[in-house]
């Protein structure tokens, strides 16, 4: 995932800080997979979170330990429904053209809708961290590219671009993803449920988040967990 950061003398990210951010935007995306999916009444959809632990590097000078934020990696693998659609809805569509298409027309916002929200629960994170107001005024669409959303705003237009021919009407399509995002991310439960994965993402000792365990965590379910101090 390419990400974007503001880096001048009135903006600095400490290495804890991006790596959290990191997290946020990560469980974000889970949260959406799972939760957002549930909510409309989309089928489940298998994810794992692959997670790539920071290196710690010694100055030799001060003989102190820091960590480098370019060795932690987080990443969300799966979770689009869209490629699960042939089988799971389109069957259950029984070759009704019109039931197929609002299959697809379904599966293609719910995956757009999640793509954004990663970006989303980091901007609210960050606002949140750094005691500032967060609203849909604020942070807009644009606003996402420095959050670590260029990718997945690139993932989203190519959405856009098969499945709406006519490049006019982007705009206001995206318009209504960022507002259905916004919302998502908005209601308690949901922000409850990044916050507590995003903590288990940095705790986590393993590479590997498995789909049921990431459930398990969102759902306040206990997890046995080996605890990692980063």
């Amino acid at each position: 995932m390419k990400r974007n950061y503001q880096t001048d003398a009135s903006y600095y990210i400490n290495d804890q800080d991006l790596i959290r951010q990191i997290a946020f935007h990560e469980a974000g995306h889970a949260a959406a997979i799972y939760l957002y999916n549930k909510q409309k009444q989309l089928p489940p959809v298998y994810f794992q979170i692959t997670i790539k632990a920071p290196e710690r590097r010694i100055n030799a000078l001060s003989s102190t330990c820091s960590l480098a934020y370019d060795y932690f990696a987080a990443v969300v693998e799966g979770g689009r429904l869209i490629h699960t659609l042939p089988v799971v809805l389109i069957e259950n569509a029984q070759h009704d053209l019109a039931a197929e298409q609002e299959a697809y027309q379904t599966a293609f916002e719910a995956d757009m809708v999640n793509l954004l929200i990663g970006p989303l629960a980091e901007a609210k994170h960050v606002a949140s961290r750094d005691d500032e107001l967060f609203n849909a005024q604020l942070v807009n669409i644009n606003s996402l590219h420095n959050y670590g959303g260029t990718s997945d705003l690139n993932k989203v237009y190519e959405y856009l671009d098969t499945f709406i021919a006519n490049r006019s009407q982007h705009k206001e399509k995206m318009a209504e993803l960022f507002s259905k995002a916004f919302q998502f991310i908005s209601s308690p439960i949901h922000w409850q449920a990044i916050e507590r994965l995003a903590d288990y993402i940095l705790n986590n000792q393993d590479n590997i988040i498995g789909c049921e365990e990431a459930m398990a965590v969102m759902d306040k379910k206990q997890v046995f967990l080996r605890d990692r101090a980063i």
